[in-house]
C-alpha cells in the first residue's frame, strides 16, 4: 500500500470518528439569540413571532440561491468549453 493511500484512509477514520461523536453527545444548544428569545417570551406577541420566522426563512434562503447561481454559472462555463 502506498504512504498516501494509508493517509487517505487515516483521516477518513478521524472525520467518520468526529461525525459519529458530535452525532451521539449533541450539545444542547437555545436556538435563538436572547434579544429573539425575549421579544417573543411577551404575551401577544404574533405578528412579531411570524415576523422573525419570516426573517429566518429569508435568511436561509439567500445562501442556496447564491452557490445555486454559481454552481449553474460554473456549469454554464464548463458546457460552452466543449
Amino acid at each position: 500500500m502506498h504512504k498516501t493511500q494509508g493517509n487517505f484512509f487515516l483521516r477518513k477514520k478521524v472525520v467518520l470518528f468526529f461525525l459519529l461523536v458530535s452525532f451521539l453527545f449533541p450539545i444542547n444548544s437555545q436556538a435563538q439569540c436572547a434579544m429573539c428569545r425575549a421579544a417573543l417570551n411577551s404575551e401577544g406577541n404574533k405578528t412579531k413571532a411570524a415576523a422573525v420566522n419570516d426573517g429566518i426563512v429569508y435568511l436561509m434562503v439567500i445562501p442556496y440561491l447564491l452557490v445555486g447561481g454559481i454552481g449553474y454559472a460554473v456549469y454554464r462555463m464548463r458546457k460552452n468549453k466543449k
